[in-house]
């Protein structure tokens, strides 16, 4: 029978041969195998070796300085191919310093392109992406100059009569995951990480291509002692396990703790009193955002101002049995982590795999998206994916609003520096931000506003002090806060002059005051049309 090799980090390394493509599983510090990326930065910093590797990854996988950042060294890598950036400014730093080539794709697309690989098909065909910087035809996803000038690794072809996005396989040579335990055969278990992820497709897809499989573990178990259901991973594909030699440092459940089984379902923690979040800019967006719901619907909540506060203020107003949250991680109900620790939730109702949740995604489409942003224009076009030269990437913002029925984003109308104040009067101004977030033609289109419109998608661009629909004709300007002046606080800090709507309304006072709400009511309100 085929057992894998049990070895050290260091060993593991040795695996991992320059100018090859490296593969790695995780989301945030979930999942991350940091004795073996730590032993790769290491090795490479002394010997310089490896080097010159392609890195394809579908998430964000660090908490600012761990993960993958370990790999964020300038000849180290020689191209990357990933999902998100936004928690690794070292990689942000190379990419905007055109010191490696920098593909990013979506995160959902991404994920699947596991099984396309799998099957030996000739790439996975998607409609997500088209008319975004996706396309091959405005950047093909190139993130920097040094890029621009590269091979396109997504194409576009024709079905039917209907176009498709091509994203290209991509040969994986080391795989790199991550089990809570093996048994003496190499079965690996992933119990209490706190998502199940894409572990197996990735395996498969690696497998297809003759590459190797290393995983990192805590601990070793006797054989027949692992449920053979609970098997993520049977022992036959995978080459080589590490077991972590520190796991309270190396082998955490996530950034901020070791082990909560409340995040991995071993246990539920007591419910107790909800303590609200304190009242701020980012809950007066939040809470205007959430006032566009009505009841027995399935929502999505994106990283930014939605992770911070969609799900406090939904706890706080008492509506999670009128609205099931979800998260791209695979995760239903519960209370989603956020910051550094965003894709997980305490007692969640559901842990699928992260790249099923992409189908359910891709396929039926969400009824509710909260997503953050960071620019939008006067064709609806919406931009959360390049600001200036940092570029976080799309995660899985680009799937998700290409298919979600109401697509909500939320941001503050300007940025850099912007003070408020707010009470029953509402809210004042005190202090402008340094740059303008209306623009005349955003940076990147990541969400097009023209082809959510065709799609017959409801979108709102709620602020602190305005909100926009989407209509055919572009953004058209439908609420404004009591206190802020129309032509001053608003047209004035826009690069463009958009639609108003003739029966302009104004924001709910309530929401600038530090008491509950009523959001209940008023999302059963908007099923009766009162």
């Amino acid at each position: 029978m085929k057992k894998p090799v049990f070895i050290t980090a260091e060993k593991a390394v040795d695996m991992i041969q320059s100018g090859t493509t490296l593969c790695t599983i995780g989301m945030t510090l979930v999942s991350a195998s940091e004795s073996i990326l730590k032993a790769i930065e290491k090795k490479f910093l002394a010997e310089g070796v490896p080097n010159q590797l392609t890195y394809f990854h579908t998430c964000g996988q660090s908490d600012r300085q761990s993960g993958k950042a370990h790999l964020a060294h300038e000849g180290l890598i020689k191209r990357v191919i990933g999902g998100h950036w936004g928690l690794c400014p070292p990689f942000m730093k190379l990419i905007s310093e055109n010191k490696i080539e920098a593909y990013n794709l979506p995160q959902g697309q991404m994920a699947n392109m596991f099984h396309s690989m799998a099957l030996r098909e000739p790439g996975k065909l998607s409609k997500i992406g088209l008319g975004t910087y996706i396309d091959p035809r405005i950047e093909g996803g190139k993130m920097n100059a040094r890029t621009k000038e590269k091979e396109d690794i997504v194409g576009i072809v024709t079905v039917d009569g209907e176009e498709y996005l091509q994203y290209k396989p991509v040969p994986i040579d080391t795989l790199i995951i991550r089990g809570t335990y093996c048994d003496e055969n190499g079965n690996i278990s992933t119990a209490h990480e706190a998502m199940v992820l894409e572990v197996l497709p990735a395996v498969m897809a690696t497998k297809r291509f003759g590459g190797k499989v290393i995983c990192q573990v805590e601990r070793v178990v006797k054989n027949s002692t692992i449920d053979p259901k609970e098997v993520t991973v049977p022992g036959v594909l995978v080459d080589a396990i590490v077991v972590c030699e520190n796991p309270f440092e190396d082998h955490r459940q996530t950034s901020s703790w070791y082990y909560d089984p409340s995040y991995s379902g071993q246990a539920f923690a007591p419910e107790s009193a909800v303590e609200p979040i304190p009242l701020s800019v980012r809950k007066i967006i939040g809470r205007r955002a959430l006032m566009t719901l009505v009841p027995d619907v399935i929502i999505n909540v994106g990283t930014g101002i939605p992770n911070d506060v969609i799900g406090p203020i939904m706890a706080e107003e008492g509506i999670s049995d009128d609205v099931t949250i979800t998260v791209e991680s695979g995760i239903y109900g519960g209370v989603p982590a956020g910051g550094i620790d965003f894709g997980i939730s305490r007692n969640p109702q559901a842990l699928i795999p992260h790249d099923r949740q992409f189908e359910y995604y891709n396929g039926a489409g969400i009824d509710y998206t909260f997503m953050g942003a960071g620019e939008m224009d006067s064709l609806g076009n919406v931009n959360a994916t390049r600001m200036g030269d940092r570029a976080p990437g799309a995660g899985g913002f680009v799937d998700i609003t290409s298919t979600a029925r109401n697509v909500v984003f939320c941001s503050t109308f300007t940025g850099g520096g912007l003070e408020v104040s707010y009470g029953k009067d509402g809210i004042h101004i005190e202090k402008e931000g340094r740059f303008k977030k209306l623009v005349k033609s955003v940076q990147q289109i990541s969400y097009n506003g023209r082809l959510a419109f065709e799609r017959g998608q409801n979108m709102y661009y709620v602020t602190e002090r305005a909100v926009f629909r989407l209509t055919e004709n572009g953004p058209l300007l439908i609420e404004i806060a009591k206190g802020i002046d129309l032509q001053k606080d608003i047209l004035d800090q826009m690069e463009f002059v958009p639609m108003i709507a003739e029966d302009l309304q104004y924001t709910p006072i309530e929401l600038y005051l530090p008491e509950p709400f009523n959001l209940k009511k008023r999302i059963h309100e908007n099923c009766t049309g009162k």
